[in-house]
């Protein structure tokens, strides 16, 4: 046995180097400087993780390492020096002959502990996939000398932002107040954890709406990225002389998992527990999930599962406040004063591809939804039972039919210069709309029917240079009269909301701030299309829409 052990070993140890030479051998190097800019010279960087090897070299007067004949496999970076706080770069992966450049920036203790600027979507870098189904994984630059280089972050283990707006979202009711302040905190623990806190607090007419959530997420060596959340929610009475109990608060618990195997496979799962008090209580699990098969590293198939409409703030590419859960849900309305939470179940297919600078998507879906709660304009009361108003907006929520509907989803998404891109987006399935004109608005429900529509939207983004102002224009046109969106849940870089709507982001100078301060401002259905006339009960005409317009302005503050 122990000759058969033997021989085995002196296989492997002759079949291991070959292999590996193959390919030539692995090779990481970049540069360690402070967080001004100045080199590092004599930094200690250190390769941990590997089973297989461990290394350690030190910085020369350039601040400049390399670490080479490196086996493939998954490594962390250790970079330790005097006055620095250890800085760790995790889950760097090593494949046969690769040339990688990591770049690390150390930090002292004073700078630690300063509040730094908090990154919005809309600062990924800008050779990362922005398709849906890539967009959390990043695409890593190769060099004109063939080097791949990992985007280099700052560790700063605290960050916060404020944002005062004002403007009602308009979403019917559970729309934030038409006066709010939001918040966001994060810290980094553990070297491998984050703990978050935001929340968005109202004022104005009426009793406020609140949201509050805090999240742990950890980062693991083994691939496992788990996070649990919880979220609180409180509205006020759409109208106290009308409906009893009629405070919503609500409590939702959300664990989540993303895990990944290999570079090929990478599955992101969890699921929410809802609790609400509404009128009564009625709990509910809404599960959700995504599979994506790395086929290249430019081609990608996923499959996706969701129980409810994902909040299009954060898909729109940078949201519109730095802490906005104005869409945070639960999305409720009511029905003969009975009340109902809308129900979803959402399959998705999609084949995303990058060929140069074009990215494309196209995509197959299956969407069922229950007890939709479908928005309206105009000036109601909850005494009919059959709407819930909404105080700060002049919006309604109203209860629609249950609806199944399958559909597809085209994307082309181009980089026509370096600060702008322009997306195009195709998509057909079935919407909720009025089969009679002119009904009234209690009887509306039973002249609805799923209808096909095609939707087309094109979106453009960008930077101005100089002024450095962000920006997102996009119109969405339907083929036809429609209560609800075509592809409801669509989270990709062609979602955009309902017709004419625009997003800027300006940055202002403020000497006297130790972080910088942004003007916002967020338009929706700016011409007010898609308005679909029903009558009141009073007599007066109110409508049933896709998207109701509305204005919202605000300044935010990062620190």
């Amino acid at each position: 046995m122990f000759r058969k052990l033997g021989f085995l070993t002196l296989v492997l140890s002759l079949a291991l180097p070959a292999a590996w030479s193959a390919s030539g051998p692995a090779t990481i190097s970049g540069y360690v400087r402070s967080r001004s800019g100045v080199p590092q010279m004599g930094a200690a960087v250190e390769l941990l993780g590997s089973a297989l090897q461990t290394a350690r070299v030190f910085t020369d007067d350039r601040g400049f390492y390399s670490l080479k004949n490196l086996l493939p496999g998954t490594y962390t970076l250790r970079v330790s020096a005097p006055s620095f706080l250890p800085t760790l770069r995790e889950k760097v992966g090593v494949r046969p002959g690769a040339k990688l450049l990591v770049n690390v920036t150390l930090n002292t203790l004073f700078e630690a502990i300063q509040l730094g600027p908090l990154r919005g979507p809309a600062d990924d870098d800008d050779w990362k996939w922005t398709l849906r189904s890539v967009s959390n994984r990043p695409i890593l630059r190769v060099l004109p000398d063939g080097t791949t280089a990992v985007a280099e972050s700052q560790d700063t283990t605290l960050k916060a932002s404020v944002v005062f707006m004002a403007g009602s979202p308009s979403n019917g009711y559970g729309s934030a107040s038409d006066m709010s302040t939001g918040f966001s905190v994060e810290r980094s623990l553990f070297s491998a954890g984050t703990l978050s806190l935001k929340g968005d607090v109202g004022y104005g007419s009426g009793v406020p709406a609140a949201v509050l959530r805090t999240s742990y997420t950890s980062r693991l060596n083994s691939g496992f990225e788990p996070t649990v959340a919880l979220t609180v929610r409180r509205l006020s009475s759409p109208d106290v002389n009308n409906l009893h109990n009629a405070d919503l608060v609500a409590l939702a618990l959300t664990t989540s998992d993303r895990m990944t195997l290999g570079d090929i496979v990478e599955l992101r799962f969890g699921s929410e527990l809802q609790t609400i008090q509404f009128m009564g209580r009625v709990n509910a699990i809404r599960p959700f999930g995504s599979a994506d098969l790395h086929l290249s590293p430019s081609t990608v198939v996923e499959y996706q599962y969701a129980s409810a409409i994902p909040n299009t703030r954060m898909e729109k590419g940078f949201d519109s406040a730095p802490a906005d859960l104005s869409e945070s849900g639960p999305r409720m309305s009511i029905a003969d004063f009975r009340p109902a939470m809308e129900r979803a179940h959402h399959q998705e297919v999609s084949f995303s591809r990058r060929v140069g600078k074009n990215n494309l998507q196209a995509a197959f879906y299956s969407d069922r939804l229950g007890d939709p709660a479908l928005t309206g304009v105009g000036n109601l009361t909850a005494e009919s039972g059959d709407v819930l108003p909404d105080i700060y907006s002049g919006t309604f929520s109203y209860q629609g039919n249950d609806f199944e509907t399958r559909g597809l989803r085209l994307v082309l998404q181009r980089k026509l210069v370096s600060d702008l891109t322009a997306t195009l987006d195709y998509a057909y399935g079935g919407v909720l709309d009025l089969s009679r004109p002119d009904v009234e608005l209690q009887d509306a429900r039973d002249w609805m029917r799923s209808e096909g529509r095609h939707a087309v939207a094109a979106k453009f983004n960008g930077t101005v240079p100089r002024a450095k102002t962000r920006w997102i224009a996009s119109y969405r046109w339907t083929s036809g009269q429609a209560l609800t969106p075509v592809d409801l849940f669509n989270s990709s870089a062609g979602q955009a909301d309902p017709y004419l709507n625009l997003f800027v982001r300006q940055p202002i100078p403020a000497s006297f701030l130790s972080g910088h301060m942004e003007m916002l401002v967020d338009l929706r259905n700016l011409l007010a299309q898609g308005y679909v006339p029903v009558m009141g009960r009073d007599g007066r005409t109110v409508y049933l829409v896709q998207s109701a317009r509305s204005v919202r302005g605000g300044v935010a503050f990062s620190f």
